[in-house]
């Protein structure tokens, strides 16, 4: 139940958020984000394609490629949910589905994913993303630094199995 209504959460987040940016007149954007000191600034983008526009002209496409996606993870959490553990995982996927469920819903709803966080720091400046955005980046990256620790826990395993060996063949007088 925790990992759903935390779907759910996030997803209604960006949503809510996305509705406040939306029912503002076009005019007010670009602008600065109050008490960012310039840092962040809010946009109004409609983006019909994946990030950056990428196959915008393909709108079935933009929006059937997500689904099969958001499904088969969906269907990989309903199988981790009833494990005991495995809590890093759970969580890594709800962020994933929180933000790609927020955009889906854009792409079906809306016909295009609406934009309206930009970093003003180096060539993030150019790009202009969603809180659903850094949701799935967030449970990307939660997903990849758990799937490191856990090949360097195994090769430590395989380098003190390989040390123990070692001792055991080497004979001190």
């Amino acid at each position: 139940m925790f990992y759903a209504a935390l779907i759910i959460g996030l997803a209604g987040l960006d949503l809510a958020m996305k509705y406040l940016i939306e029912k503002q007149a076009p005019e007010k954007f670009p602008r600065p984000l109050k008490h960012t000191k310039g840092r962040i600034w809010l946009y109004r983008n409609h983006n019909s394609g994946f990030p950056f526009g990428f196959l915008k002209e393909y709108g079935q496409a933009v929006r059937t490629i997500p689904l099969v996606i958001i499904s088969g993870l969906g269907g990989i959490l309903c199988y981790l949910i009833p494990q005991k553990g495995r809590k890093t995982e759970k969580i890594g996927i709800s962020l994933i589905l929180g933000g790609a469920l927020s955009n889906l819903y854009d792409r079906y709803a809306r016909r295009y994913v609406v934009d309206y966080i930009s970093v003003r720091a180096g060539v993030l400046k150019r790009v202009v993303l969603n809180l659903g955005d850094l949701f799935v980046f967030a449970g990307t990256l939660l997903l990849a630094l758990l799937s490191l620790v856990r090949d360097l826990h195994a090769q430590w395993a395989e380098i003190r199995k390989f040390i123990k060996i070692q001792k055991k063949s080497v004979k001190i007088p």
